[in-house]
């Protein structure tokens, strides 16, 4: 995945796995927001930072950090046969 920065859209920061935990760490209300979850390919995250007073530099930094660490989407996970 490319880095992220403040056009970067929720959906596709949702689809790293494990990054939903960096996101409530920084309390970030869409985690859990049944309306974000219809808006989740327009909101960009930046606009989501400003909306709720979230230190933007430093959870872009966390994220970035963490898909470097770790960053697999949710879709690279290998297949269960069966």
């Amino acid at each position: 995945m490319a880095k992220i920065n403040e056009k970067t859209k929720i959906g596709e920061i949702f689809k790293i796995d494990g990054a939903e935990q960096i996101l409530v760490k920084h309390h970030f209300p869409c985690v859990h927001c049944p309306m974000a979850k219809m808006e989740m390919d327009v909101l960009e995250i930046g606009q989501v930072c400003q909306m709720y007073r979230i230190n933007q530099e430093k959870l872009l930094e966390d994220l970035n950090s963490f898909v470097e660490q770790n960053g697999k989407n949710k879709s690279d996970k290998p297949k269960k046969s069966g």
